[in-house]
């Protein structure tokens, strides 16, 4: 690995730590500066951000009221990244690809421009139980057929519901583990799965969002709500950019 990479993928550690959606650049990563087909990034990717939901999953822990909220959907990604890892093999990713940036795009402008019904101190809408375990299912599909790693798409969705943000954050940060351990059984099973590679990345991602976490509980939620919606909106013109070139 370059030591252009190796700086791509901290990055990439920092940012799930920070922003919870750093993932998204990991793939592009190991296919345009690593030159792995991406097949072989995508079952990589997904064993390594296995690492950093654990760490999540430890932090999360240590609020159960917190846990309760994020349980139902960390348990519907389950099926859902399963189901999406199926799929990679015999389906065209590019459509989810579409539903997965015109949600990153909403999100992006309804945090910058619209009200602020993120932040901790707002009463959010109740969400049943069934529906969080849709979300999660939805976010687990969309994840592994796109190798994002889960957060990117659950985080703007969670975001669009008026949920607060640092759960929203946590919660994204944690599904990364059941997602990986669904989408690691079907890519081992495929043979595409470099345990290796993974496992070395998933140290390094570990790592550095550890950092990235330190950072972000000194930031002010407001400032953490601007800084997410324009990654997000970064994040959105890079996929149509890979949709339309």
């Amino acid at each position: 690995m370059s030591i252009a990479s190796l700086l791509a993928v901290v990055l990439a550690g920092f940012l799930i730590g920070a922003t919870g959606i750093g993932g998204v650049l990991l793939v592009p990563v190991l296919t345009g500066m690593g030159g792995i087909d991406a097949a072989h990034a995508i079952a990589a990717s997904s064993l390594a951000f296995g690492f950093p939901g654990i760490a999540a999953l430890w932090y999360l822990n240590q609020d159960r009221e917190r846990m309760r909220e994020a349980m139902p959907v960390v348990i519907g990604t389950v099926p859902g990244a399963a189901l999406g890892a199926v799929l990679v093999h015999s389906l065209d990713s590019r459509f989810v690809l579409v539903l997965v940036t015109v949600t990153i795009f909403f999100a992006g402008l309804r945090g910058l421009f619209g009200n602020r019904a993120v932040i901790e101190e707002t009463i959010k809408p109740p969400i049943t139980r069934g529906g969080l375990a849709g979300i999660g299912l939805l976010a687990g599909v969309g994840s592994a057929l796109t190798g994002t790693g889960g957060p990117v798409l659950l985080i703007p969705l969670l975001m669009l519901l008026h949920q607060p943000l640092r759960l929203a954050i946590v919660t994204g940060q944690t599904v990364q583990l059941p997602i990986a351990l669904a989408a690691i059984a079907v890519h081992a099973r495929a043979g595409s799965l470099d345990w290796m590679l993974g496992g070395a990345l998933g140290v390094i991602l570990l790592l550095a969002s550890l950092a990235g976490q330190w950072a972000a509980r000194r930031m002010q939620v407001k400032l953490l709500q601007t800084a997410l919606s324009v990654f997000l909106l970064l994040i959105g013109i890079w996929f149509t950019y890979l949709l339309f070139p």
